[in-house]
C-alpha cells in the first residue's frame, strides 16, 4: 500500500469519524463553532446516537476478526464464497431487467406529482424557465438558475418535448443507476459487485426522494459519473462530460481534484494521463474565463468564513437521517476499503478519495459563500460512491 493510499485512508476515516461524532452528539460542533451556542448541551446524545455507536462498533469488531482470520472456519469460508461468487452474463441481464423494471414501476407515478406543491424552490425555477435563455432578472436566485446552462436546456427540453418537466430528470436518475453498475463492474471486474452496488443505491431514501424531482435533478451526478467512466474507454470525452456537469451545477467544481486522482490511479498509459490533464486544465481555464468575465452571479457570492466548515460537517447526520444503512455502516465501510486498498484492488483508494471529496464538498462550499446551503440531494454522489464501495467487498477473485 502506497503512502498516498494510506494517507487517503486515514483522512477518510478521520472525517467520517467526525461525522459519526456529530451524529452521536448533534449539538457538539454548533456549541463550539456556532453563533448561537448558549443554550446548547454539547454532549447530549442524539436520537440516532446509540444505534450508530452499536452498529459501527459491532461491524468494526466483526470485520477485524474476519480480517485477522479469527472467525470459525465455516463462517469465514461462507463469507469468502459470497465474495468470490459471480453471476454469468445472461442471468445478469435478466436480474438487471427485473431491478430496473421494479424501480421504474415504483417510481414512475411520481412523474404525475405537482412540484410546485412540494418544493418551495420550484417557483424560482418556473420563473427562470419563463425568461430562459435570453431574459434577465433582478432576482439573483433566478439569475443563478439561468447561469446553469446545461441544466436549464435539459429541463426546458423535457417541458417542451414531453410536456412534463420531470421526464428527463427521471431518465437521468435511471442512467445514474446504470452507470453506477457499469463503473463498479469496470473497477472490480465483477458483475455481482455491480448488482450489489445498485441495490445499495436504490434502497437509499435520499436517492429515491429526489430521483424524479426537476428542481433538484440528477443531471450533474450523471455527467460526473460519465466523466469518470469514460476515462478507460474514450478519455477525450472525460473533460467534456465534466464541464457539462459543471454547467449543470457549479457545486461539482471541487470534484476536479477527485477526478485528477482517479485518472492517476487508472490503468491507462502515461501519455493519455498527461493529455487528459492538459485537456482538463484547458477546459477548466476556459470555464473560469466564462464565469469571471461573463455576466454570472458566482464572483459576487464569495464570502469566506472558515468556522462554518464544522457546522457544515455536522449537517451530514440530520440531512441523511433516513439513510440508515449509510449512517450505520459508513465508518466500517471506509475502514474496510482502506484494508482492501492495502491488499489488492488498485482503484479502491480512488473510491475512498471520492467518498472523502463528496463528503467534504458541502462544508467547503459554505466556507466560501452564504449563497448556498447544504441540502440532502447534494450528498447523492456520496451515496453513489458509498454504494460502489460496498460492491467492492464482493469482488474478491478466486485466487485472492
Amino acid at each position: 500500500m502506497s503512502k498516498i493510499s494510506s494517507l487517503i485512508g486515514i483522512a477518510t476515516i478521520f472525517f467520517i469519524s467526525l461525522t459519526i461524532i456529530s451524529i452521536i452528539f448533534p449539538s457538539l460542533f454548533s456549541s463550539v463553532f456556532g453563533k448561537f451556542s448558549d443554550n446548547l448541551i454539547p454532549y447530549e446524545v442524539g436520537t440516532l446516537g446509540v444505534p450508530v455507536i452499536l452498529s459501527n462498533l459491532g461491524l468494526l469488531f466483526f470485520g477485524i476478526i474476519y480480517y485477522k482470520k479469527k472467525l470459525p472456519s465455516s463462517i469465514s469460508n461462507s463469507i469468502d464464497k459470497i465474495r468470490i461468487f459471480e453471476i454469468p452474463k445472461k442471468p445478469t441481464l435478466i436480474i438487471l431487467l427485473i431491478i430496473f423494471s421494479l424501480y421504474i414501476g415504483i417510481s414512475s407515478p411520481e412523474l404525475l406529482l405537482d412540484e410546485s406543491k412540494q418544493w418551495g424552490d420550484y417557483e424560482i425555477l418556473e420563473d427562470a424557465l419563463k425568461i430562459w435563455p435570453d431574459g434577465k432578472s433582478e432576482n439573483i436566485y433566478i439569475e443563478e438558475q439561468n447561469d446553469r446552462y446545461v441544466r436549464m436546456l435539459l429541463l426546458d427540453a423535457s417541458q417542451t418535448i414531453f410536456q412534463n418537466i420531470k421526464i428527463l430528470p427521471f431518465v437521468a436518475s435511471i442512467l445514474v443507476i446504470l452507470f453506477t453498475y457499469l463503473l463498479t463492474v469496470q473497477i472490480t471486474e465483477k458483475r455481482f459487485a455491480g448488482i450489489i452496488a445498485i441495490l445499495v443505491l436504490i434502497q437509499s431514501h435520499t436517492f429515491l426522494r429526489f430521483d424524479t424531482v426537476a428542481v433538484y435533478e440528477n443531471f450533474w451526478v450523471l455527467f460526473y459519473l460519465l466523466s469518470i467512466y469514460v476515462i478507460k474507454k474514450q478519455w477525450i470525452l472525460s473533460p467534456i462530460f465534466y464541464i457539462l456537469s459543471f454547467f449543470t451545477k457549479a457545486f461539482v467544481a471541487p470534484y476536479f481534484v477527485m477526478t485528477l486522482f482517479f485518472v492517476g490511479r487508472t490503468s491507462i498509459s502515461s501519455k493519455k494521463k498527461i493529455l487528459l490533464l492538459i485537456s482538463y486544465v484547458g477546459i477548466i481555464g476556459i470555464s473560469a474565463i466564462v464565469i469571471f468575465s461573463g455576466d454570472t452571479i458566482y464572483p459576487n457570492v464569495i464570502q469566506i468564513d472558515a468556522s462554518k466548515f464544522f457546522i457544515g460537517l455536522a449537517t451530514f447526520g440530520p440531512l441523511l437521517r433516513y439513510d440508515f444503512l449509510l449512517l450505520m455502516t459508513i465508518l466500517p465501510v471506509v475502514v474496510g476499503l482502506t484494508l482492501l486498498a492495502k491488499n489488492w484492488i488498485k482503484e479502491t483508494d480512488s473510491i475512498l478519495f471520492l467518498i472523502l471529496g463528496t463528503l467534504l464538498a458541502g462544508p467547503i462550499l459554505i466556507v466560501f459563500t452564504n449563497f448556498y446551503e447544504i441540502l440532502p440531494y447534494r450528498y447523492i454522489p456520496l451515496i453513489v460512491f458509498f454504494s460502489i464501495g460496498i460492491g467492492m467487498f464482493f469482488s474478491k477473485k478466486p485466487n485472492s
